[in-house]
């Protein structure tokens, strides 16, 4: 069992075809020493963007595109990409990434869906949907390149089952440590989404299908002002009462 696991079983890691395409050196189905395996089998991360003003607010600032993301916030039709392979996932106090040809990063702290074959809300968790908010502000079609990329998504600590944790609205915290010092920190609430669960995971389902499931990660309402970047070396902690803690160390990934 992990580190804080509160659900009685969890599936094998599956290996991960052609390669680790993680940390040299470490297979993908391992976690680091003291690190949690992410409570993932073969399901995999999905995520809603612009759920939150906040969030709307955030994609003004860092763009020159600020029209597409108040189109997305108030249409019918939400923003949802893919995350990351179930392979590529990093668990509790294990590494996240920031790209090493980024300037500008921020973790994303987010409530995620876990969802059944069916679409239905089996439980839920935390998720980190780390992201390159310079790469994204240059072009948004390079959201895939400032999203996706190794050690980008981050879940855990566990999977709560939803007839334990309650329908919500759940609290989320976010705070950022430098050197054992708090830089920021910062609180939302899923009562403050545009959108309600059950319509973000009846879009994902609309046109695709997941015989094992799907984690669904609900987007964010904690964005830092303009002026603060992850470095390497920070610690990312995301809470919630009904959930837990995940936290995880800032690794630089990739070349510049």
């Amino acid at each position: 069992m992990g580190r804080g696991r509160r659900h009685s079983r969890r599936p094998a890691r599956p290996a991960a075809p052609g390669g680790s395409g993680r940390d040299r050196g470490r297979h993908p189905g391992t976690a680091a020493p003291g690190s949690s395996l992410p409570p993932l089998d073969r399901q995999e991360v999905w995520a809603a963007g612009v759920t939150y003003p906040r969030s709307r607010d955030g994609r003004r600032e860092e763009s020159g595109h600020g029209a597409l993301y108040d189109d997305v916030y108030t249409g019918d039709r939400p923003e949802i990409f893919f995350k990351s392979s179930p392979w590529r996932v990093v668990g509790d106090r294990d590494p996240v990434g920031i790209r090493a040809d980024s300037g500008w990063d921020v973790p994303e702290a987010e409530l995620g869906l876990v969802l059944n074959a069916a679409g239905e809300v089996f439980g839920y968790t935390l998720g980190n949907d780390m992201s390159s908010r310079s790469i994204e502000g240059e072009n948004p079609l390079y959201l895939p390149q400032a999203k996706i990329y190794d050690r980008s998504c981050a879940i855990g600590p566990a999977i709560v089952p939803s007839w334990t944790a309650g329908p919500g609205p759940f609290e989320i915290g976010l705070r950022v440590l430098r050197d054992g010092d708090p830089v920021y920190a910062a609180t939302t609430s899923t009562a403050a989404m545009t959108r309600s669960f059950t319509d973000l995971a009846g879009w994902l389902f609309r046109a695709l299908s997941f015989p094992s499931g799907v984690v669904l990660l609900t987007g964010t309402g904690m964005v830092p002002d303009a002026g603060f970047t992850i470095r390497r070396g920070d610690t990312i902690e995301i809470r919630c009462p009904e959930l837990g803690t995940l936290t995880n160390q800032a690794v630089a990934v990739g070349t510049v």
